[in-house]
């Protein structure tokens, strides 16, 4: 095992599509850790994920998963990993059992005891055909092979998007339970924000081919907050320090990154805290300025 310190390092990674461009993109997964990579649909973090797996070529940049290179040592790596889409990639007329003859003749680290347990704890039934599956079903199959074969980092695009809170929140569990061992990893994609405010150790916000901020969860929920203030008091605030500005019937909503700066420059204003899902909203309206 290499002892890397980060189980993912992007620099400066550009793709360029005709309408679409992700922009000299760079962050870091912590090894030992969640990351919640967070956007809008279209914003970018299926392309991202497709470059970490080497499925499409880049124009710039280089990216090293678990300390090795991910064009010259794909196949290494690709031992070491495991992905997990929003889309079953498994064929429809395969059984859970066919599927654990599949892997185990793909992986040198196929651990057929840990599939069957999970098979088990996941209720999925061994010989029904995967076309008959729920959606929530499919997803707990492809976690399951996921976690059968020693991966040191998992990478979910999308993996909880479309199930109900009750699969979601076992899903959940099972990665947390993953990340007992400290050398194991995980990169999940998502828009769904209060899977990752539960979960996420790390979030890397990302909107339009760009990344806007990158940091520890606890980080940035304690740098953010959100001034609500009737519209005359908001014409006094500085726009500097405002992402952007809701503006509403009864007044004004403005975030700030930097909430402690804010509470000594404007003393006299409530600054309430700002989730996930707030962040990202005010952060995607940071062209607009004004908003409602």
């Amino acid at each position: 095992m290499n002892d890397c310190t980060n189980a993912i390092e992007i620099k400066g990674v550009t793709k360029k599509y005709d309408g679409f461009t992700l922009d000299n993109i760079s962050f870091d997964v912590p090894r030992g850790s969640i990351m919640g990579f967070i956007g809008q649909n279209g914003a970018g973090k299926t392309t991202t994920i497709h470059s970490i797996l080497n499925l499409i070529p880049l124009n710039a940049g280089e990216i090293s998963i678990l300390g090795m290179d991910h064009i010259r040592d794909e196949q290494a790596i690709k031992e070491r990993i495991a992905v997990v889409f929003d889309e079953m990639p498994f064929h429809d007329v395969f059984t859970a059992a066919d599927m654990g003859r599949i892997f185990k003749g793909l992986y040198p680290l196929w651990d057929d005891a840990v599939y069957q347990e999970k098979l088990e704890r996941f209720q999925l039934p061994q010989k029904k055909k995967i076309g008959q599956f729920s959606k929530g079903m499919k997803m707990k199959l492809q976690i399951a092979c996921a976690l059968s074969h020693g991966a040191e980092l998992l990478i979910m695009d999308e993996a909880t998007t479309g199930l109900d809170p009750v699969v979601r929140s076992e899903i959940l569990d099972m990665f947390l339970e993953y990340l007992q061992d400290e050398g194991h990893s995980i990169l999940m994609s998502s828009h769904i924000t209060s899977d990752l405010e539960k979960i996420a150790d790390s979030v890397t916000f990302i909107d339009r081919g760009k990344i806007l901020l990158s940091g520890y969860k606890d980080d940035v929920l304690a740098s953010h907050g959100i001034i609500k203030c009737t519209k005359g008091d908001y014409r006094e605030l500085d726009p500097a320090d405002l992402v952007s500005t809701r503006l509403t019937d009864f007044g004004a909503e403005a975030m700030v990154s930097d909430k402690a700066a804010a509470a000594r420059k404007y003393s006299g204003m409530v600054i309430d805290p700002a989730a996930l899902d707030e962040i990202m909203v005010y952060y995607v309206n940071r062209t607009k300025k004004e908003w409602s």
